[in-house]
């Protein structure tokens, strides 16, 4: 059998199909953004817990015995801290925590607020 100029012989048995790259790019770009949001995400964060700190330390320091000792004046709030937890943490009693900080609601605290342990 002669085949015209205008016969294509190459993708004869490809005809009526779609080219298989019409499903593989949105594939590749689904396959990018995921990966970049999950790298994106680890990366703020681990930032985010590495630049959180817990306890802000005062300028000032006393001395005993040879020894600096310095005890911090405020606490700054972590997510899913309460003040159970952070009266365990500092070594400051719940009581205490309450009197200092008579303005802050032991139900609703926030992550980067201050509360004050020391007078």
């Amino acid at each position: 059998m002669i085949s015209g100029p205008g016969d294509c012989m190459i993708a004869g048995g490809m005809v009526g199909w779609r080219n298989p790259a019409r499903y593989l790019a949105p594939l590749a770009i689904a396959a990018v953004a995921a990966a970049a949001y999950v790298i994106v995400h680890s990366a703020l964060a681990d930032k985010h817990t590495a630049a959180s700190l817990t306890i802000v330390q005062p300028t000032t320091t006393t001395t005993r015995a040879r020894h600096k000792v310095s005890k911090a004046r405020f606490y700054v709030v972590r997510p899913n801290d309460t003040l159970s937890k952070i009266s365990a943490r500092t070594g400051v009693s719940l009581s205490t925590l309450e009197a200092l900080n008579p303005n802050v609601s032991p139900d609703s605290l926030h992550p980067q607020q201050r509360l004050k342990l020391r007078r």
